[in-house]
């Protein structure tokens, strides 16, 4: 009897099916070619301007149509994070990565073939050898009326000075000299660890009428900047770790979202569409009748409060009258507190006084950075009791199952009445092991879950992450 081949369709070694494998599979394939090549140019660039660079030069060896199409992009990240994480664990060298990031840059932009540029992203620790480099990164963006600007060298110490050259009037056979470059293009810029002047800043503003963004991050230079003029664009302002800042005043408009490290050095003055402050302050008295006086003119139209308060070990009993009397925001729907070194139940009066100028609340986030148990004093029966009717989410980040932490906690509870779920991010325990003392997030969790959960009504979910 002949044998016969059974037939199944995982059968790795069939081959009778081929002849209609190898058809269906030539079908699909000029189906999907006709359906790329009926697409134009300039959409296949859009697309791949949401690749990223290197995954967008990869497409240049599917065929001779696609060979230049990612040259024409119009979104130049130069962002490789993978590589950082190298750089940080030590697996790769510092200074052999960034001869590799240079010529990667200066290959891409030679080979470059748009007249415009929605995006240029500049982001790695670079060194002084690169200076001239950067300078002319620069001139390629601006020459190409760049729309988003990201010049970012990782953290200090700073090295690369933003050429105020480059707003120097160049001489013309016209009436009126030109700006070297064009900066009207321009909507979002971000510094990070670049030496920038005030008045670089304030060209900036004044040749930039679309510009819509302003980030500067670790450039002590700047000390005096003013960002005013009624017909501002602005609608975010970031001034974060300037440490040479000495006063920044502020009149713009259209500006939603403020972000300062230091809110007592800043002027508010015209800004009636301010939704969203970011800053720092102590939490002694005089500190915060300046933060007071500084948001006089928006805390009544302040939807989101994001305040790191510093703890100066005033002590002070009960509630002082710059916390009794904190000018009410009722529109306030998110309030973030980041709370350095707080000194137990003193921590909760001011915390509870906060909470209670905002009456229609919906999240509350607290984040506790002191590391070692406080004192705990008599000041509970201090806190002025307030029904919260909005409150939903509270985060409580940074719990060490402190006392202190423990009558906060409580005091949400007795006062959300609406509450619907806690969520938890415990500091890790440190245990005693051989050799010195060892972080266990698992008894944290676990510590955080012990104490809390017999404190939950059953309307309340408490989420430990």
């Amino acid at each position: 009897m002949a044998k016969t081949k059974r037939v199944g369709i995982d059968d790795d070694d069939d081959t009778s099916f081929l002849p209609m494998k190898k058809k269906m599979c030539a079908n699909r394939c000029r189906f999907h070619d006709d359906l790329i090549s009926r697409l134009p140019d300039d959409i296949l660039v859009d697309i791949l301007s949401f690749l990223s660079l290197k995954e967008a030069a990869r497409t240049s060896l599917l065929s001779s149509r696609w060979m230049n199409l990612w040259k024409q992009t119009q979104s130049l990240n130069f962002d490789v994070p993978s590589t950082l994480k190298k750089i940080k664990k030590g697996s790769h060298s510092l200074n052999w990565e960034r001869n590799k990031y240079v010529k990667w840059v200066k290959d891409v932009l030679g080979s470059y073939k748009s007249t415009t540029l929605k995006q240029f992203v500049i982001r790695f620790p670079l060194g002084i050898s690169a200076k001239d480099s950067i300078t002319r990164w620069l001139e390629f963006a601006f020459c190409r009326q760049v729309q988003r600007l990201e010049l970012n060298l990782g953290k200090p110490p700073n090295f690369y000075c933003f050429p105020e050259e480059f707003f120097t009037p160049r001489e013309t056979k016209l009436q009126q000299p030109r700006m070297l470059f064009d900066f009207k293009s321009l909507k979002q810029l971000y510094f990070k660890s670049i030496i920038v002047s005030d008045r670089a800043i304030e060209l900036f503003l004044h040749n930039c009428p679309l510009l819509e963004q302003l980030i500067v991050h670790f450039s002590e230079k700047i000390s005096k900047l003013e960002v005013c003029g009624p017909s501002l664009m602005l609608k975010h302002l970031e001034i974060v770790h300037c440490t040479g800042l000495k006063s920044l005043k502020v009149s713009a408009p259209r500006l939603t979202t403020l972000n300062v490290t230091v809110l007592k050095v800043v002027l508010l003055e015209n800004v009636p569409m301010l939704v969203d402050l970011t800053g720092s302050c102590d939490d002694d008295s005089i500190s915060l009748r300046h933060l007071i006086s500084t948001l006089s003119c928006c805390i009544s139209q302040l939807e989101s409060l994001n305040l790191n308060l510093v703890d100066r070990h005033v002590r002070y009993g009960q509630e002082t009258d710059e916390l009794r009397n904190f000018p009410k925001m009722p529109k306030l729907k998110k309030l973030f507190i980041e709370y350095d070194d707080a000194l137990g139940d003193e921590s909760l009066i001011r915390l509870a006084a906060l909470a209670r100028a905002s009456p229609h609340l919906e999240e509350f986030v607290f984040e506790n950075t002191w590391q070692h148990p406080r004192k705990v004093t008599p000041y509970k029966n201090a806190v002025i009791r307030f029904r919260h009717q909005h409150l939903k989410v509270f985060k409580f980040r940074g719990y060490y199952g402190h006392a202190s932490d423990t009558d906060f906690v409580q005091y949400i509870l007795e006062n959300c009445v609406v509450l619907k779920k806690i969520i938890v991010r415990p500091c890790a325990v440190l245990i005693c092991v051989k050799g010195g003392e060892l972080k266990d997030e698992q008894i944290a969790r676990e510590n955080a879950k012990f104490g809390l959960e017999p404190l939950l009504p059953r309307r309340v979910k408490l989420v430990i992450v």
